[in-house]
Order: structure tokens, then sequence, then C-alpha cells
């Protein structure tokens, strides 16, 4: 009797109509397995697989288990060891230039005046009768002369050529005598440009430097290159940015005019980074188009910042300082920003939810952005303030007033730093800025400390452009030999999750992105970076050699090691 229900039953479904069986669910589109996968979730532990459909990710665990979710198209890729993370973007990059750095003269290893008069005699060579030659990358602070260097190093190996080399910082060139003269700058007396500083010898002649503004005096020098050009630039850059394992970049200084070929690239699938751009108003004549600014969701390219100038770089003694500099008296560096111009387009940028990236690198010029943005936030309440979510940001923040590191995070300003920057000018910055100066310098330690967020970046063409690098000068800061000078601070060195969190989670909520990217979790953007050594636990020394051996993009891989 206890079986004559289940019969019965049964015998009525074998008399019903028979459904038709369920779909099988086809899978996620890859299999990302094999791996140490950090997802960023604070208090996560590493996982072993990630799943991704459409681009975004479906699920995070153990390979065995992902695997068994795979429908008959699905990707399985075994990554082999590799340590993954959210996808490494470069918070502070200049795309076009570093297709360009390796696109022309390049001069980031030139180790001496001597060195840089012989790459010079060389590049010369192949060219036609006066044409001009342009380079970048030169930077004297580790070479023996101790010295910039001048228009008559250039003019003994340089010909009829007029000759600009740009410094690795892009705020100073040394021009020689050609290219002064078509300038018709090579003779003394000149008035010195507002924001800029045209460097004279003993006898009031030019010496070759032209700093900050000073250097459109020969822009017009500069050729002029077509669209292609500039393409070719674009796609090189993302070439070498997505072999690095970067998988995106806050993409400063930007024409206007190169929005439109990004997005045509990107469509082409030629530029398949996650780029944020912010835009050089230079052209724009005080008034800001909201046309040309665009953030949709998922979408590769976005533009949504605007990027100013207050001052120039430490190294060309052109940062805007409270006081003289302590190696060069006669000078506090050069205010390129005035208020007349300045605050009717923050005015402007802030009413149309447009985010300001101000470039200060002296302790004055940090002061002077952090009360114009005050300035510009107190014209609403703080319920106000508090919708608008403006995430305004200050680009470098290198010297910073104690007294100021607080009012970034009052203010809700986030400091974007390039950690390698602390690395290199640390050999010069104590002799620029003396003691007292150096307490709020490179101050990664003391913002987090006070509540802000970084937004962690390389500033290429200026720097190497290495996520490695940034990630090494975070936790070590130290240059990349392991060493340190005495007035290095390295109580100001953050701490591997913190630096993890520099160059995925922070540069997600400094474009306004966090529910979208910075994190491996369900529902945001499959973007990863794999490397060959675990970033969070292997020696120092060891990040600076881990290879890049995956980069993925929208669940798409754009690079693999051989």
């Amino acid at each position: 009797m206890r079986f004559g229900i289940s019969a019965m039953a049964l015998a009525l479904v074998a008399c019903a109509p028979q459904a038709p069986p369920a779909a099988t669910a086809p899978g996620p589109d890859a299999v990302y397995y094999g791996a140490t996968i950090y997802t960023g979730v604070d208090g996560a532990p590493p996982v072993e697989a990630v799943s991704v459909k459409d681009g975004k990710v479906v699920s995070v665990g153990k390979s065995d288990d992902l695997l068994r979710t795979a429908g008959a198209a699905t990707q399985k890729i075994e990554l082999k060891g590799v340590f993954l993370y959210p996808g490494f973007t470069d918070a502070h990059v200049h795309l076009r230039g570093v297709g360009e750095r390796e696109m022309t003269l390049n001069l980031d290893t030139i180790g001496s005046v001597a060195e840089l008069k012989s790459a010079v005699a060389e590049a010369v060579k192949p060219l036609k009768p006066g044409e001009v030659l342009v380079g970048r990358g030169w930077i004297e602070t580790h070479w023996p002369e101790k010295r910039f260097p001048s228009r008559q190093d250039l003019d003994g190996v340089s010909g009829d050529h007029p000759v600009l080399l740009e410094r690795a910082d892009g705020h100073a060139l040394v021009a020689n005598s050609a290219a002064l003269k078509a300038a018709g700058i090579e003779g003394g007396g000149r008035r010195q440009p507002d924001g800029g500083r045209i460097e004279v010898d003993t006898s009031g002649l030019p010496t070759g430097m032209l700093i900050d503004n000073a250097m459109s005096l020969v822009g017009a020098l500069v050729p002029r290159h077509d669209d292609a050009w500039t393409d070719r630039a674009y796609e090189t850059a993302a070439t070498r940015e997505l072999s690095l394992g970067w998988t995106g970049g806050h993409n400063m200084s930007v024409e206007p005019a190169d929005v439109a070929r990004m997005q045509a690239l990107s469509a082409a699938g030629k530029f398949p980074l996650r780029v944020y751009n912010a835009l050089d108003t230079g052209g724009m004549g005080g008034k800001l188009d909201p046309g040309i600014f665009s953030h949709a969701p998922g979408a590769l390219i976005t533009t949504r910042a605007i990027k100013l100038y207050m001052d120039g770089a430490l190294g060309s003694r052109g940062a805007w300082l409270s006081g003289p500099y302590s190696d060069m008296k006669s000078t506090s560096g050069l205010q390129r920003s005035h208020a007349a111009e300045t605050l009717p387009l923050l005015k402007q940028a802030y009413d149309l939810g447009i985010q300001v990236s101000f470039h200060a690198i002296g302790d004055q010029g940090n002061a002077q952005v952090l009360d114009w943005f005050q300035q510009t936030f107190g014209t609403v309440d703080d319920a106000e303030q508090a919708k608008r979510d403006p995430r305004w940001r200050i680009e470098h923040a290198q010297v910073v007033k104690p007294a100021d590191i607080a009012r970034f995070k009052a203010l809700g300003v986030i400091p974007s730093m390039q950690p390698s920057h602390a690395i290199g000018d640390l050999y010069f910055a104590p002799a620029r800025l003396g003691p007292e100066r150096l307490k709020g310098a490179y101050a990664w330690r003391s913002l987090i400390d006070a509540g802000s967020i970084i937004a962690g970046g390389s500033d290429a063409p200026v720097e190497q452009g290495d996520p490695r690098i940034e990630f090494y000068a975070a936790v070590a800061r130290k240059d990349l030999k392991g060493a340190s000078g005495a007035d290095w601070r390295p109580e100001q060195k953050v701490t591997r999750a913190e630096a993890l969190k520099m160059f995925t989670a922070w540069p997600a909520y400094a474009s306004f992105r966090e529910k979208e990217l910075g994190t491996i979790e369900p529902g945001k953007l499959a973007d990863f970076s794999g490397y060959s050594g675990d970033l969070m636990t292997i020696p120092e020394a060891e990040i600076l050699t881990t290879r890049p051996m995956v980069t993925v993009v929208g669940g798409v891989v754009r690079y693999q090691a051989k």
C-alpha cells in the first residue's frame, strides 16, 4: 500500500501532455581559471577563477565550480598560475604623447650633455636642409654636468636645423640658436611671457632654455602632423599600455579634436583601452561646449573633465612655491592661471557637472587651487554640494603645505599623484625645497591618513609609464636600485593593499565609475591585469621584474605574453 500513491502519480504523469524541455543555458562567454585572483574587494580572499559574459563579470570562485557553468561556446582560458588583479588604470597619462615619444627622437635614456649632443648629431643626418628636429625625454638631474643643456651645446652638432628638445616633464625645452632665431627670440632684452620664463645668461642672452609658457614662443616651428599621424600615435600608445598591464587611463590635456579620433579608432577595434579624457581648454575661448562631453555606462571612451594648469614643474623651477627656491633665491616659480579668467571657467564646469583636473605642483600652487575650488563650491549649500558630487582633482599635488593636507578631504578634492615622481625628484627636491617644505612633499601617507583617496598614475611620457614602477615606488619609496636618501621620508610610503587601490578602485572613483570598475565582482566590467608574480607578497625589488602576462578589457584578451 505504501507504494500505491507513487504508482498512481507515475500513471498520471505518463498520460499527461509533455512540456518541452527547458532551454539549456548557454553559459558564460569565457572562464578565466587556474589563477590567483585578487578581487580588490575589502576582506575578500583570493579566488581561482572568474567568468565573464557580455563584457561583465558573472561570478568568481573555484576553477572547478566555474568550469561546470561553461557552455559549448564558452572560452576556457587557463591562466597557469598568473596573478590576476582588477584592471590597472593609469590615472594620469598623456596617451598621444606616449605614442609620439615612440615615433620621434626619444631622449629618456640620455645620461649626459655629451650623449645628448651625440643623439642630435645622429638624428639630423637624414633630415632635409633646414628641417626641424623635435625630441623629448631628457632630464638633467642625474647628468655628470649637473646643469641644463644650452643652445651652444646643440649649435655645434645641429647644422642649419632648428632643434627643439623637450624636457621629460613637458614644462621646459632647450632650443638651438637656429630655432631661437626663427622664432625671433635670439637677442636679449625681451619681455618675459606671463607664466613662463626665457632663461638668460650673465650677458642677458637666451641660453636656449624656455620654461612653461615661454615654450609657446617656438610653437610655430613644431611640424604639424595629419590625422594619420595622430591615429598612429594613439594606436602605438594603446599597444604599449596594454603590453604593460594597463587596461585604461585618464588621458590628460587632450585636444578636443582628438576625441572624435579616439572614438573612431575605438569603434574600429584599433584603440581597445578604457579611456577617460580631460580636455585642454586652451582653444576654447573660456567657453565650455557641453556637446563634446559624454559618459555613457560601459563606454570605452569617456569625456567628462577639463585640464587646467596652475604652475610648472619642480625640476625646471616652474612649480609655484610659497617662497623662493632654496637653490635659486631669485625665483619662487610661475603662476600660470589667474583668477579673472579661471574662476568663471570653474563656475561653468561646476554648473555643467564637468570635472576639473587642475595641475599644481608647488605648495603655493596647491593652496591657490584649493582656495579657488572652495570659492566655487561655496556658491551652493552642503546638501546641493553633496548632490552635485563634483569630485574635482588636483593633478600631482607634489608639494603641499601641511596645513592644507586636511583641506583635500574637507573639500572632497582628489589628489591625483604619480609615485615615480618621488623616486626621481627626491634626488634634487631637498635642494629645491629645503627641509620645511619637504614635510608636505609626496605625502601619500599623510593624505590617506587624513581621509583622502589617491588616484595613482604615471604621467607618461614624463615618466616611463610602467605600472610596476608606480606600484613599487608607492610601497618602497626607493629608487629603482633600492636606494633612498636621508630626506626621502620612508614614513610616507603606502601598504600594498593601498597601492592596489591607487591603481584600481581609486581611479574608478576619481572617474565616477566605482560601480563599473575597480574590483572584480559580479556585474562589474571585466577589466583584468595579470602578472607573473604576486605583487601583494613578493619582495619589493621583484615587483620591478615580474612580467605582464595578460591584459583583459571588457572580457576580451587584448594582450597576452608569448
